[in-house]
């Protein structure tokens, strides 16, 4: 690489993906629940892409291109404690039957929680959400990607995305209704087997 490329190639990385630094930061935290392996994160997945900027398409999605760097960064420092609760797309019908029998619930959960001030008690939710619903909420509910975005960093079938999107929208919506509850707000009552969804799958 002459000099001039070399310019040009440093030039470009830094116009089209350092800006994406503190989104690829959050990512990262989401999936790491640690600021210092947060960190070691962005360090690595930048590093990689730097290395491998020349394979970037420019003008694509870069930030959609970093975020799959990131995962497969992250899911590199725990290949060997990672432990993930896969669902299969059929579970959505079962889960989507179990919460139709609880609409009332749901709704009455619902109303209250526009009432409160829920910053921190969904970033605490967060945090307490299991892999792999916690990549897909915060893809798709937080980055605002796409689902065929989402399919694409995680390395799932779109099925997959929404099965674990709509599981893990349920979860943090029963914690947020035991948060609710916990503030002083009476809400519809819960069914006993959600009121413990850091133990489900």
């Amino acid at each position: 690489m002459t000099p001039e490329e070399q310019l040009e190639y440093d030039r470009s990385f830094e116009q089209e993906a350092l800006p994406w630094l503190d989104d690829v930061y959050r990512f990262a935290l989401s999936l790491t629940r640690n600021e210092a392996d947060a960190d070691d994160v962005v360090q690595e997945t930048f590093l990689r892409a730097y290395r491998s900027w020349h394979t970037f398409e420019r003008g694509s999605d870069a930030r959609r291109w970093l975020f799959t760097i990131c995962r497969n960064a992250f899911l590199r420092t725990r290949e060997r404690a990672r432990h993930q609760v896969e669902l299969e797309d059929g579970d959505v019908e079962a889960v989507a039957h179990n919460v139709g029998q609880n609409d009332g619930a749901v709704s009455g959960d619902e109303r209250i929680l526009t009432r409160l001030d829920l910053a921190p008690a969904l970033s605490n939710a967060l945090d307490r959400l299991q892999e792999p619903f916690r990549s897909a909420v915060m893809l798709v509910d937080v980055e605002d990607q796409s689902y065929e975005a989402a399919s694409a960093i995680l390395g799932v079938p779109i099925g997959t995305v929404r099965s674990r999107l709509f599981r893990g929208r349920r979860l943090l919506q029963s914690m947020l209704a035991n948060y609710a509850r916990d503030a002083g707000f009476a809400t519809a009552k819960t069914r006993p087997e959600d009121a413990s969804p850091a133990t489900h799958e």
